[in-house]
């Protein structure tokens, strides 16, 4: 499965050519719905037209959905049935992926002689997005990979167990800036909705709604979850809960407020560090 020691993976390196453009740089979409405003075999289309125009290093990042998103086109429901679409809807992608002309009758989703006419050689990897038992397996059977925000090892072991394969991308919360009050401060102000937890998150419709749910958001909080600041070892230490965890892919998601002095850091001290880690025990 490419886990283990060593197997970590990022995909900011080696970026090459003129300035703002690169020859190795990998893409990702974190994350789509291709269930509720997009219709799969749209995102079927356009995920294979970016694959042949970033010369197939394009990977598709899909989930069940967000109310904050989904909610716009009337309907939202429970998470089992948002679970039931995503399935139909990898399928569909699947099969549209098959080239020629298909179509597609399932309980929520249809298709009715589709062609994506264009596909690239390498077809782009699907992550799915991950946070408990039902997804996992869905992730596994139709999945090229697993996308999670939090460091369960449980949830890898349930995709594990469901004979998933492919890399574990985790997103790891921290927030660079020179001081680690001033890194406090750019989360409070722009990233406090993170506090709510992922059920929460996702349940949420409205901005007016995240605003009242992290009214109680403390600057003792966020340090707390979130590594702040300048000091290597304090980005590290949570990173490694997510390495401890099984996964193997570290999505860098920074909330601090100087993204190129935060890219500059990633350079200088951060990127080889985290090459190095190796689950502990």
């Amino acid at each position: 499965m490419g886990r283990g020691p060593g197997a970590l993976g990022l995909h900011l390196e080696h970026p090459v050519g003129a300035r703002g453009t690169t020859t190795t740089l990998g893409l990702a979409t974190g994350l789509t719905c291709p269930s509720f405003r997009y219709h799969p075999a749209i995102i079927a289309q356009a995920a294979a037209t970016l694959g042949i125009l970033s010369d197939e290093r394009l990977t598709l990042g899909v989930g069940a959905g967000e109310r904050l998103n989904e909610h716009i086109v009337g309907e939202f429901p429970g998470i089992r049935i948002r679970h039931e679409r995503l399935r139909e809807a990898l399928e569909i992608i699947r099969l549209l992926w098959q080239g020629g002309y298909h179509s597609y009758e399932g309980k929520h989703l249809r298709v009715e002689d589709a062609r994506v006419f264009d596909l690239p050689d390498r077809l782009p990897p699907i992550a799915v997005a991950i946070s408990g038992g039902a997804s996992a397996h869905i992730a596994a059977e139709l999945g090229d990979g697993v996308v999670a925000t939090e460091p369960k090892g449980d949830v890898v072991g349930a995709w594990d167990q469901a004979a998933g394969s492919g890399p574990a991308y985790a997103e790891a919360p921290l927030a660079w800036a020179r001081t680690e009050q001033e890194a406090v401060d750019a989360v409070l102000e722009k990233s406090a909705w993170a506090f709510t937890g992922w059920k929460v998150m996702a349940e949420l419709p409205s901005p007016v709604d995240f605003v009242a749910a992290v009214g109680t958001v403390t600057p003792d909080a966020v340090r707390q979850q979130l590594a702040c600041g300048p000091d290597i070892e304090t980005h590290l230490h949570v990173i490694q809960q997510d390495v401890d965890a099984g996964f193997d892919h570290i999505v860098l998601q920074n909330a601090g407020p100087d993204p190129d002095g935060f890219l500059d850091f990633f350079q200088r001290e951060l990127a080889d560090r985290i090459r190095a880690l190796t689950p502990k025990g």
